[in-house]
């Protein structure tokens, strides 16, 4: 049986787009036939406490030297002490989801700090996985990991039925799915739809509440200044079944954000036939097709009023870009196919470590 180490930091079991896809990797290699050991190493990522850091280091040079390794990016990122003497007794992985200087509301001294340390991290890899093309040229052109060292896996999705043609009775049902942070962009949003409050609409927000209180401050101000409190409803982190419910129940998925290393919600809404308006920021105009959404600017209000404008009114528009959104969901990979293509790069990284022994 093939054997794997995979290293989170944090709790694996966390609904986020980063965390669902250590998940769903690991849940299919598993099916696949391999061997999948989680090592946990520890909470606070990327910014650990000392002992946390230090616990982390321990726990990865203890593994059984040789068995293939991937390290999840959020704390990769920060341990770059470790990462040499790591590569010199495992083929590594380095699983980039989004690079950490790229996360919105950091001071430029924040994000130099995670620019060198992700960079000396990377340094001493096997391979680089990444979940998008848009994030590879990213890792590309300011980590200078070659592109042959490489590879592009997408998240996959899971097909869902969905019924179009009807013209659901009450206000248009949005959703917005996503943690609130500053990256998501939902004070972008809100200053949209404040605007757009003599249409018929109500929206949902499902996302983890307890990782920006400043943003999650700036939500809740931003409904009381904007009088939206009765038609905006926030959630908070919603289970898996709970957020199929939410997808069936929508009309229009709609998400600001400012910067998206691939934006899974972006896909999953897509696979539930949603016409999606979203940003052009980051991968999502490779994963939402002009046949199947609207796309304004990251941080442009007024390009954002004018495509829930047209949605929220349109019904026949909302159509087409539902029809438009299953078509683009039927090329996007099972998580099977994205497992069986992780499980090529760990097969390439295992055989270039024993061929080309690190020095």
């Amino acid at each position: 049986m093939k054997r794997l180490i995979f290293a989170i930091p944090g709790d694996l079991a966390t609904v986020t787009g980063g965390y669902i896809y250590d998940r769903r990797i690991i849940e299919e290699l598993r099916l696949q036939g391999w061997q999948v050991q989680v090592l946990g190493l520890g909470d606070g990522f990327p910014y650990p406490s000392r002992a946390t850091h230090q616990q982390a280091c321990e726990r990865l040079l203890a593994l059984e030297p040789g068995v293939p390794i991937v390290v999840d990016g959020l704390a990769f990122g920060v341990l770059p002490e470790v990462a040499a003497a790591l590569h010199q007794r495992h083929p590594v992985v380095a699983l980039v989801h989004h690079p950490l200087a790229f996360e919105t509301g950091l001071s430029a001294e924040q994000s130099d700090t995670f620019k060198d340390t992700e960079w000396r991290a990377l340094k001493h890899v096997t391979r680089v996985c990444v979940t998008s093309p848009a994030t590879a040229q990213t890792v590309i052109e300011h980590f200078k990991v070659p592109g042959v060292r490489l590879d592009s896996v997408l998240p996959g999705t899971d097909r869902v039925v969905r019924k179009v043609g009807m013209l659901r009775q009450g206000p248009v049902q949005l959703l917005s799915v996503g943690s609130v942070i500053q990256r998501k962009g939902f004070d972008v949003l809100l200053a949209a739809l404040a605007t757009l409050t003599e249409l018929s609409w109500q929206l949902t927000i499902a996302g983890d509440l307890t990782r920006d209180a400043v943003a999650v401050a700036q939500l809740h101000h931003d409904l009381e200044r904007f009088s939206l409190t009765k038609r905006v409803h926030v959630l908070g982190t919603i289970e898996t079944a709970g957020l199929q419910t939410l997808y069936q129940q929508a009309d229009i998925f709609v998400l600001a954000s400012r910067f998206e290393g691939y934006g899974m919600a972006y896909a999953e809404a897509l696979a539930h036939g949603l016409p999606v308006i979203g940003t052009t920021a980051g991968a999502i105009p490779d994963t939402v097709p002009l046949t199947a959404g609207l796309l304004a600017e990251p941080g442009d209000v007024q390009g954002l009023t004018q495509a829930l404008k047209q949605l929220i009114q349109d019904h026949a528009l909302r159509e087409r870009l539902a029809h438009g959104a299953c078509l683009a969901a039927a090329q996007q990979p099972s998580w099977a196919d994205s497992a069986a293509l992780f499980a090529q790069t760990i097969e390439r990284a295992v055989t270039e470590y024993s061929e080309l022994k690190p020095i």
